[in-house]
Order: structure tokens, then C-alpha cells, then sequence
């Protein structure tokens, strides 16, 4: 199973939460903040007694548990901190609640993983365990998995889709690209991304984006770079094989072009996640009249700019995308120097832009605060969470 462990982008109007959940809310966060040094024990406890609670959910997980363990308690902590927040929280809930389907969680589930939670907090709080902090965690729980519960339920669709890989290269010694082809059309959108399970990490699940807009045939190209300590990405880039069955989950998401709104649009990648930002240019380039795309592409060298060549000509066919690759060491000509914040904000602070952010948590954040500052509003930002394996 997948937890967010990002926070989840604001929406345009977002409702102000009453007081009665700011408070509930900020005993989450209090005691949320003295356990969290200790997740490792906390995830432990809470393994442990979900397991006696619940033997059968044990099959829901990695047969290693270590490649898992925290993910899930950081998950339902950072998700139940954000309850204050409905118009944000809810619509990301509801993907994930689809997204689930494919573990075939019930009801039993969530109130097994709930009941464990609680029980894991008390045991760490100790004497810090109130009745007014049960109260507040459980009611976060109860609409966390409420939410995702009733959109599990309401949608139609398969619960989960497989792809035959029809194509793996590595374009260096740590990226690769791969083709999947479904056996059954995946109802994507461009700029959407899916969870994925590969043969050689049997119920360990990553995020991945496709990298290209919806093709008659259905083929999907992926971009995967292998991170430090990533169990999926490494057997992806090392080990994938030609036929190898690959398992998606529903497509998620909700970064997108609004092609009638009449603002230009600031695209920030970095690394591979360039990918969903390239499917919406991809997407893009089947018209003749587009909103002009600024696309600020960077790596830490230009080695890591693995797709440059080809964004290059796209862009000398479409006039209304510009590329600005962005390098943080060495030199590339037409490159400018510095991290993508730095090199985003030197250009002040894009008014009039609609800006879709794509990269790891540590680039999303550092880039939005550095926005932010120099006058970017956060209601121009969009970005999407997931996690990096």
C-alpha cells in the first residue's frame, strides 16, 4: 500500500475550516511532532497490532516490510493534519480511495488500520494520550477513510489494468525508458500518473507518470530513474525484461493545460519529473493555437537532462513552447546556471501564468517557496503528490 507523503496543492477557494477542526487539527499536529523522532518505533507498534488485528491485510503488503515500513504511519499523519482543509483534501481522497481498490481493501480494513493507529499513538503519548487527543485523531481517521471508502464504491471501473513491457532501454547507467503496452486501452489523462507494480517487486507499488499524451495504440513510455535506496525504480532500470507484465492502478492526478483560459503557462521539471509536463506538451502539440508554454527543464549537470534533444525540436515546430534548460554544475550553451527556483525567480514572478511544478518533494518545495517570495501567488501553483518509490 502507497501513502501520500506529500501535502496536497491548495485549490483556487478554499473553505476556511471551523474552529471546533482548527483545534482538532492542531492536536493532531502537537502530537504528531513528539512522536514523529520516533517513527521507526511508532511504525513498528503499529504494524505489529494491525497484523494481530487484522492476519489477512498482511498480504496487502511487501513480503519485506522494511522496503514499507513508516510510509504508511507518515501517510495517515500528514493526511489527517489537512482536514482543516476539505476542498483540498476530499478530491486527492477520493483518487486515493480508487487507487486502493487494487489491494481489495474493505471496510474491515480501514477500521483494522484505524484501530492500529490509535493504539500505536497511545502507546508512544503515553500520559500525553488525552481523551480530547482520541477524540481529534479518530475523527480525522473516520473522515479519511470515509472519503475514500464512498469513492472506492462509487466508481465502475477496474479496479486494476496490466501492460506488457514492449520496450526497455536505459539511456544511462541510472535512467531508463520503457514502453508498456496494455492489454486493455488505460483511460488516462496527460499530466496524470499511476501506480505501478512490476514482477520483480511483487505488492511493492511506485508512482510513475507517462511520459506521452493518450496514443491510438495505447502505448505508454515511461521515464525511471533509479533512486538511492528505491526498491522499485532499481528493479525497473536493472532488471525489466521485453514481456514482462506490469499492473496499474486508476490514473491520478490533476495537473493539466487550460487551453481556453487565456493565461500562458510556466512549466518547472526536474529530472524525470519532466514526464507528465512532456505528456501535456505532447498533448499540446496535436493543435495549431495554444497558450505559450514556458518550460524550465533541469538537472544537476546536463547529463541530467536526458531529453533535452528532443524537447528542442519540438519546440523549433511549435512556436508557443519555449525550453530553458537549467544546469546546477558545469556548463551547457543556452543553459542557465543554478537550481530551478534560482533560475524560475530570476524572471520574477510570472504574473498572469498558470505554473505546473513536477519533480521530487524536495524540488517542489523548494521551488514553491522560492516563488512565493518573489511575488508568486499559490493560487497560480499547481503540482500533484506522490511519492518518490
Amino acid at each position: 500500500m502507497s501513502p501520500a507523503v506529500s501535502p496536497v496543492p491548495r485549490t483556487r477557494a478554499s473553505r476556511e475550516a471551523p474552529p471546533a477542526v482548527a483545534a482538532m487539527v492542531r492536536l493532531i499536529k502537537e502530537t504528531w511532532a513528539e512522536v514523529e523522532p520516533d517513527v521507526a518505533e511508532l511504525s513498528a507498534t503499529f504494524y505489529d497490532l494491525l497484523f494481530r488485528i487484522s492476519p489477512d491485510i498482511r498480504e496487502m503488503f511487501p513480503i519485506n516490510i522494511e522496503a514499507h515500513r513508516g510510509k504508511l504511519v507518515r501517510g495517515i499523519a500528514h493526511v489527517a493534519q489537512m482536514v482543516d482543509r476539505p476542498d483540498d483534501l476530499v478530491p486527492y481522497l477520493n483518487q486515493l480511495g480508487r487507487d486502493y481498490r487494487k489491494h481489495h481493501v474493505r471496510s474491515r480494513h480501514y477500521e483494522a488500520i484505524g484501530t492500529a493507529m490509535l493504539g500505536a499513538l497511545r502507546h508512544h503519548l503515553g500520559s500525553r494520550w488525552t481523551e480530547q487527543v482520541e477524540h481529534a485523531w479518530a475523527e480525522a481517521y473516520t473522515v479519511v477513510a470515509r472519503s475514500m471508502q464512498e469513492a472506492a464504491d462509487a466508481d465502475p471501473s477496474p479496479a486494476s489494468l496490466t501492460g506488457t513491457v514492449i520496450d526497455h532501454r536505459r539511456l544511462t547507467w541510472d535512467l531508463a525508458l520503457v514502453r508498456v503496452q496494455p492489454e486493455t486501452p488505460i483511460n488516462y489523462r496527460a499530466g496524470q500518473y499511476m501506480s505501478v507494480e512490476v514482477p520483480q517487486r511483487p505488492r511493492l507499488w511506485r508512482y510513475l507518470s507517462p511520459a506521452n499524451a493518450p496514443r491510438k495504440d495505447g502505448v505508454i513510455e515511461f521515464h525511471v530513474h533509479a533512486v538511492e535506496g528505491g526498491w522499485v525504480s532499481r528493479a525497473i532500470v536493472s532488471h525489466t525484461q521485453l514481456g514482462d507484465v506490469w499492473r496499474f492502478g486508476p490514473p491520478l492526478g490533476r495537473l493539466s493545460v487550460d487551453r481556453d483560459s487565456g493565461r500562458d503557462v510556466l512549466m518547472i521539471a526536474g529530472g524525470t519529473g519532466l514526464a507528465p509536463l512532456r505528456a501535456l506538451v505532447d498533448e499540446l502539440s496535436q493543435w495549431g493555437k495554444n497558450p505559450n508554454v514556458h518550460l524550465f527543464y533541469g538537472g544537476r549537470t546536463a547529463e541530467d537532462l536526458y531529453d533535452l534533444d528532443d524537447l528542442r525540436a519540438l519546440a523549433a515546430t511549435n512556436p508557443w513552447l519555449g525550453i530553458v534548460p537549467t544546469v546546477e554544475d558545469g556548463s551547457l550553451p543556452g543553459a542557465e546556471r543554478g537550481t530551478l527556483a534560482e533560475a524560475v525567480t530570476r524572471h520574477g514572478a510570472w504574473p498572469g501564468h498558470d505554473v505546473l511544478v513536477s519533480g521530487s518533494p524536495q524540488m517542489i518545495k523548494a521551488t514553491i517557496s522560492r516563488m512565493l517570495v518573489a511575488g508568486t501567488t499559490l493560487d497560480q501553483i499547481a503540482y500533484d503528490p506522490f511519492t518518490l518509490n
